[in-house]
C-alpha cells in the first residue's frame, strides 16, 4: 500500500480526501508547512498532496524545496484556476494540479493515474545533439546543461521525441498524458505543458524549432538539419 502525505488545513476537505483514498492508500495528514517538513525528514512517501494556501506558508514553495532533492510525485490543490497559477505550479515542479472545488472521484482517478505512470517509468534514451534525454533516470540535458521537467512535461516530450516528424494530435497527447480520462483534465493543461517545454528547450520559445505546432492538427518534433 502506497504511503501518501496530505498537507491540507481545511479539516473537512482533508477528512473527505482521507475517506476517498484511505481504502487504497496509507494516508498521513498534516495542516502546515512546518509539520510537513518535520514528517518528511523522518520518512518517505509514494506521493504528496499539497494545498497551495497553508497557514504558515505556500505549498508552491514547499513543492519547490522538495524538488531540489526528490522526484516524488506531487499533486497541488488550489482554489485558483488562473493560467498564471497553473504555470507557477508546473514551474515549481508539480506533476499535477487540481482546482477547488473538485470531485473526490476525480482526485482518486488522477492519483491512480499518476502513480501508474510513476511505477511504469521509461527505459528509453533520446540522444540527439544538442539534447540528451534519459527517461528512466529522469535526467534531461540541453548542450550538457541539466533541464528540470515535470512528469507531465516528460510524458509530452516522450511521445513527441520517439515519434519524430509525425504529427501528434492533441487528442492523442491528452490520452497519453492523462490515460484515466481527458474529461478530468482542464482544457488548457496540454497547452501549458507545451509552452513550458518550449521555454526550457527552444532557443526562442516564440519561434519554436523543435516542437512545432501544426495548426488544426497537433504538434510535431523536428530536428533541424
Amino acid at each position: 500500500m502506497q504511503d501518501i502525505l496530505l498537507v491540507e488545513d481545511d479539516e473537512d476537505l482533508a477528512e473527505g480526501i482521507q475517506m476517498a483514498l484511505g481504502s487504497e492508500f496509507s494516508m498521513i495528514h498534516c495542516k502546515t508547512v512546518g509539520e510537513a517538513k518535520h514528517i518528511l525528514n523522518d520518512r518517505s512517501f509514494g506521493l504528496l498532496i499539497l494545498d497551495v494556501g497553508l497557514p504558515d506558508g505556500s505549498g508552491l514553495k514547499l513543492c519547490g524545496e522538495i524538488r531540489k532533492s526528490s522526484r516524488v510525485p506531487i499533486v497541488l490543490l488550489t482554489a485558483r484556476d488562473m493560467e498564471t497559477d497553473i504555470v507557477a505550479g508546473l514551474e515549481y515542479g508539480a506533476d499535477d494540479y487540481i482546482t477547488k472545488p473538485f470531485s473526490l472521484m476525480v482526485l482518486r482517478a488522477r492519483i491512480r493515474a499518476l502513480l501508474r505512470r510513476t511505477e511504469k517509468g521509461q527505459e528509453k534514451e533520446y540522444l540527439q545533439p544538442p539534447f540528451a534525454f534519459h527517461f528512466a533516470s529522469m535526467e534531461f540535458y540541453k548542450e550538457g546543461r541539466p533541464v528540470e521537467l515535470s512528469k507531465t512535461e516528460q510524458r509530452i516530450l516522450y511521445l513527441l521525441v520517439f515519434n519524430p516528424g509525425q504529427i501528434i494530435t492533441r487528442e492523442r497527447l491528452l490520452e497519453w498524458v492523462w490515460p484515466d480520462g481527458t474529461e478530468y483534465v482542464e482544457d488548457n493543461a496540454l497547452s501549458v505543458g507545451i509552452r513550458r517545454l518550449r521555454d526550457k528547450l527552444e532557443e526562442d520559445a516564440s519561434k519554436p524549432v523543435y516542437i512545432r505546432t501544426v495548426y488544426g492538427k497537433g504538434y510535431v518534433w523536428e530536428m533541424p538539419v
